[in-house]
């Protein structure tokens, strides 16, 4: 094969939307040569569907609020499968980097005098788990719409480099496993260029189009992961899926946890607020895992509401009044009529537990640098490459994520990983490796494969069975027999996407060969998905087993790391904090 064209870059960071735009600035501004590689213009990102807010504890709602309480919050939602120090680093330096945002620009809504308005969220509690507290900063419903907008500015302003609508295809590795880049593929040319780089930074999001009802968008196809998986290392807790309480039956849309925060609650078909029963004390403001399965047991009991053929609860807004409803939840009354035909002003809104977001990934240090295990099993730091966001695990969200905390996961490490390669560039730690065209070839391998089989079978087939499959064998509630048959079609499906193939070959804007790509890093993320929730014997956060439904920390308390081929190790939960006492596990009651 000939040679491909090569791209020179001091960074490159793969995804372009909250994390990945943060680390960039961080970089573009103190003078390295950065680039951007994402496969939507950068304001498309996954991160524009965050609509409720970012937590952090500034005390604008309540002056006694503080971060340590914030990390309380956080380490009980997690079931305790958090790592402490990242969830200290995280809660602590929350402020900092959320007035930062404020002083770029972005558009918060605000108090009467004039400070960042905050919203009640799920899990908030004041004074180590006493009343609801008020901790997500909010630009009224659109959020995450605002972070991204307010970002992408910035970069420009830094005049960092924008490869829009490239698609990363693999990470480019030596012989001595150092990453020295990634390949991608122009979408618009179809060009294919190996980008070199001293750091790669993945910020590539989550997979949440695994599964058939999804608040996920269909860029959203685990690409990190998969290329993370195809080069050799293990993805950590892959098994923790969380499924939002609201997303708006038949459609799947995401109605943000703030609008319980206003004051909306949950009825099932009896008109009772049914939360009281499983959660006396938060009721609907309840950790989302809680609320999910309280939500799934009221829909199996028979308690549930028919929508379109769907059985759901609803979602009751309208003793709010319209004027905060249209002040605070704007966005939310929009695509309340348009997906469910129910205006929240008048009528309650149609909602079931939907897939949204991916609590495992690419396991990182505070620093964003990815980890790999040695040969006993002891952490290994892959030099040349870092994780940020939805697609890594620096475990700050455990068995369960807080609302409102992955926009500060975003913001938090994704500046983390920045200033860590920015003073390594400077101080001459990070440097560009050697390589063979070998090691290039390897990273086309599969993107030759598609391009050169011309008979086989549907990729749209495989991929609806993939979904089905996840839905029905790995979703809310699991029990082993079921999803050992899960993980038998899914094998099926891994021999049977060697022999798929595609039938448009052409080169512009050719949709039919990057749904191909994708599907495999898809099918990547399920499968490890299923490897870890077999294994994990307990019931724990998101990882609800019938046959198990206890949590069990005598041999459960860590994290699972799966490789592509099944294989599955351990390593322990970090329960010390760095400038506080741990926060020891005890039943996790709201």
């Amino acid at each position: 094969m000939p040679a491909i064209a090569r791209y020179v870059f001091d960074a490159i960071i793969v995804g372009a939307g909250g994390a990945g735009m943060r680390a960039a600035l961080q970089l573009a501004k103190s003078g390295q040569n950065v680039a951007l590689i994402s496969k939507v213009f950068p304001t498309r990102s996954h991160t524009v569907s965050a609509q409720g807010g970012i937590t952090c504890a500034i005390g604008n709602a309540d002056p006694d609020d503080q971060w340590i309480y914030h990390m309380y919050d956080t380490v009980k939602g997690s079931d305790y499968l958090g790592d402490q120090d990242s969830i200290e680093y995280m809660c602590k330096t929350g402020p900092e980097v959320v007035y930062e945002l404020e002083h770029m620009g972005l558009p918060f809504s605000r108090t009467d005098n004039g400070k960042i308005y905050q919203r009640p969220f799920g899990g908030q509690s004041k004074n180590f788990g006493g009343e609801q507290a008020a901790r997500t900063c909010a630009a009224a419903d659109r959020t995450g719409h605002a972070l991204l907008h307010t970002l992408h500015q910035k970069n420009i302003e830094a005049k960092a480099n924008f490869f829009n609508e490239w698609y990363a295809l693999d990470i480019v590795k030596n012989k001595d496993n150092i990453v020295v880049g990634v390949t991608a593929m122009s979408i618009e040319t179809g060009e294919v260029v190996f980008f070199q780089s001293k750091a790669a930074i993945f910020a590539t999001g989550g997979a949440g189009r695994i599964y058939e009802s999804t608040t996920n968008a269909l860029i959203n196809t685990g690409d990190g992961v998969g290329m993370f998986l195809r080069a050799g290392f293990p993805v950590q807790d892959i098994e923790m899926w969380q499924f939002h309480p609201t997303g708006i039956a038949a459609a799947g849309v995401l109605v943000t946890e703030g609008s319980r925060g206003e004051g909306g609650y949950l009825i099932n078909k009896n008109g009772e607020r049914f939360m009281e029963r499983y959660a006396p004390h938060a009721k609907d403001l309840a950790s989302r895992d809680v609320v999910s399965r309280a939500m799934a047991l009221e829909i199996r009991e028979g308690r549930g509401f028919d929508h379109r053929g769907v059985q759901c609860v609803k979602l009751k807004l309208d003793h709010l009044g319209a004027d905060v409803i249209n002040l605070r939840l704007p966005g939310i009354r929009e695509l309340a009529i348009t997906f469910a035909h129910a205006d929240p002003v008048t009528m309650p809104i149609p909602v079931v537990p939907t897939c949204h977001y991916m609590m495992g990934g690419i396991p990182t240090n505070v620093h964003g640098q990815a980890l790999t295990v040695d040969e006993n099993g002891q952490d290994k730091i892959i030099t040349g490459l870092y994780a940020v966001g939805e697609c890594a695990c620096v475990s700050v969200h455990g068995a369960n994520r807080l609302g409102g905390n992955s926009l500060l996961d975003l913001v938090v490490f994704g500046r983390a990983a920045g200033i860590h390669v920015e003073e390594n560039l400077k101080t001459g730690l990070l440097v560009h490796h050697d390589y063979i065209q070998d090691d290039i070839e390897i990273a086309l391998s599969r993107l030759h494969r598609w391009n050169n089989t011309q008979k086989g079978e549907s990729i749209n087939d495989i991929r609806k069975e993939l979904q089905n499959i996840m839905q029905s064998d790995f979703g809310v509630f699991r029990e082993e027999k079921s999803m050992q048959g899960g993980l038998q079609k899914l094998t099926a499906l891994r021999e049977r996407i060697q022999y798929a193939a595609i039938t448009d070959h052409s080169q512009v804007f050719n949709t039919t060969r990057i749904e191909a790509l994708e599907l495999e890093n898809l099918l990547s993320a399920a499968y490890v998905t299923a490897v870890g929730a077999l294994t994990r014997k307990e019931s724990r956060g998101a990882h609800s087993r019938e046959d198990y439904p206890k949590r069990d920390d005598a041999n459960w308390l860590k994290h699972l790391l799966c490789f592509l081929d099944g294989k599955v190790i351990s390593r322990p939960v970090n329960m010390k904090p760095l400038t506080v006492p741990p926060f020891e596990p005890k039943e996790r009651v709201y």
